[in-house]
């Protein structure tokens, strides 16, 4: 399978994978908040039904409760519509706030605020507590009746609770705009007369006789039925109680707007993926081609460089791998070239002196065979020094490292070399200060070695060439200072490449091989160091070489 085939699948899988798992997770925390909310719903229903029911029991009457039911319209944000089980609407807040009245929403529960006989707190003989019912009712009837005429004249009212379970209503003078009222007194002595209008309600309380003495639960069913039937006339009737309107939706969450946004996500995420991977893969086609191009031996194919994300980093990175090819075969043909170049003549002059003494042209002797012999050592040390220089780079080139200190190692040079410098009337010295390096001595001279050669080569009589060695606290220096004809400013690039002189008219006798400070610098910088070179034409030339110290 391709990289953009596994990158599209992976990123489906992710999307698809994250997707749900958000639609779950949203699922759950609204489920469980519609959940909440509906226990918080329920519990403000409760309170709506239980404030009625309360009024209702307080006042024996419907009337004023509209007061209360927009108190709880506000408290809780719902439409309420009360009604009686004859059909009478008692209040409707649609209309109390002068709006078409609209279908009716949930029922909740009947409000019945008629109380309960607690037909155990009366006595246990039948004849007594036929009485006793009677007396409930009796009470009850009047006491509504004077609680609804003080509900009617704006005076509150509170009630007692009884063992029977019938409440006793009193007026509740105590609040300061009820006690400073003029009349008040006059007021609930009227409502009183009212409520206990002379025989009336002993009369209405005939029809517990008929509930007779039979056995104690059927005399207790009839009783407490009678005493239903007896207040029904004066008690404020039960009521419905709806809330809301049908065209109020419930709180519902819908699983398929959740999907809906799911599958748009997962849509967007792959559409984003393709347009993604096309923009990232089409560079690295771009690289792929290339590659195979410079596979084949194509080093001149280069990508273009786009932006300075990591692919673009990755395109520069490949071109300067390119060109970094591309040199090192130049650099190869140039070496082929050279390599050919050099040998081409000193090995043609052999074979024609050989021809020559095959065919009997010129007559061998002495000086003709040491002639021969030193353009022989001569080719042999061009092949060394290749070798020498190819296994340097390849990092195969022998070192054994010992403690070597350069004064002594300068010191040495200087003997091995003062006899050609006195030939050429050169002097040759060496200031150096002890300083110790961890390095292969063979390796160091041989580098010194050649550079004081090509500074006696350079170096006129009457000049001088000198040896200086110093240190710093972490590193040791070696300098070859002469006094020769220097190195063109132009030419200074080139000192250290193979098969180059300074002066390109030296015969090989003369200007060695062109491979000893390649050399040289590869063995350098194996030992951690560093060779440079500074010269000025006429004047002369200094190479410096720095090392570290030896602990």
């Amino acid at each position: 399978m391709s990289f953009r085939l596994r990158v599209l699948w992976l990123v489906i899988l992710v999307a698809v994978s994250a997707t749900a798992a958000t639609a779950w997770l949203t699922l759950r925390q609204a489920s469980q908040q519609i959940n909440e909310s509906a226990t918080t719903d329920r519990a403000q229903l409760d309170e709506v039904v239980s404030r009625l029911e309360t009024y209702g029991s307080l006042h024996g009457t419907w009337e004023g409760v509209p007061g209360l039911v927009r108190d709880l319209r506000a408290q809780t944000g719902q439409r309420i519509h009360l009604v009686a089980d004859t059909g009478q609407v008692i209040v409707d807040t649609d209309t109390e706030e002068n709006r078409t009245a609209r279908p009716l929403g949930t029922m909740v529960g009947v409000v019945d605020p008629r109380p309960v006989l607690n037909l155990a707190a009366l006595p246990a003989e039948p004849a007594a507590r036929q009485k006793g019912v009677a007396a409930a009712i009796a009470g009850y009837r009047t006491g509504v009746r004077f609680a609804a005429c003080l509900t009617r004249a704006s005076i509150p009212v509170v009630a007692s609770p009884t063992r029977t379970g019938v409440p006793q209503f009193d007026a509740d003078l105590s609040a300061a705009d009820v006690r400073d009222r003029p009349g008040v007194g006059e007021i609930v002595d009227g409502c009183a007369y009212v409520a206990a209008e002379p025989g009336r309600d002993l009369a209405e309380a005939g029809p517990v006789q008929v509930c007779g003495t039979s056995t104690e639960q059927l005399l207790d069913a009839c009783l407490a039925q009678a005493f239903t039937y007896q207040i029904s006339d004066v008690a404020p009737a039960p009521a419905r109680v709806y809330l809301g309107a049908r065209a109020n939706p419930a709180s519902v969450l819908a699983a398929g707007p959740l999907l809906a946004a799911a599958a748009g996500v997962a849509t967007v995420a792959i559409i984003g993926t393709v347009l993604l991977s096309r923009q990232v893969l089409r560079p690295i086609d771009t690289l792929t081609a290339a590659a195979q191009r410079l596979g084949r031996g194509d080093l001149t194919g280069r990508v273009p460089v786009r932006g300075n994300d990591e692919l673009a980093e990755l395109a520069r990175s490949f071109n300067r791998m390119a060109d970094s090819l591309q040199r090192g075969e130049e650099r190869q043909r140039r070496l082929v070239a050279d390599v050919a170049h050099e040998l081409r003549t000193p090995l043609a002059n052999l074979r024609g002196y050989l021809e020559a003494l095959s065919d009997g042209v010129i007559t061998p002797d002495q000086e003709l065979f040491a002639s021969l012999l030193e353009e022989a050592v001569l080719q042999q040390r061009i092949v060394d020094d290749l070798q020498d220089l190819a296994l340097a780079e390849a990092g195969n080139l022998a070192y054994h490292r010992v403690t070597v200190d350069l004064a002594e190692l300068l010191e040495t040079c200087r003997t091995a070399h003062h006899a050609r410098a006195e030939s050429a009337g050169v002097s040759l010295r060496v200031a150096a200060e002890p300083v110790a390096v961890h390095a292969d001595p063979d390796r160091l001279r041989q580098v010194v070695g050649n550079l004081v050669t090509n500074a006696l080569r350079a170096t006129a009589a009457g000049g001088g060439v000198r040896l200086v060695a110093s240190h710093t606290d972490t590193q040791a220096t070696v300098q070859v200072v002469d006094t020769g004809s220097g190195i063109a400013a132009d030419a200074l690039p080139h000192v250290f490449d193979r098969f180059w002189r300074a002066d390109a008219a030296r015969g090989r006798r003369t200007g060695g091989s062109g491979l000893g400070l390649a050399i040289a610098r590869q063995i350098v910088t194996d030992h951690q160091g560093t060779i440079t070179v500074a010269s000025e034409a006429g004047v002369g030339t200094t190479f410096t070489i720095t090392l570290p110290r030896a602990d």
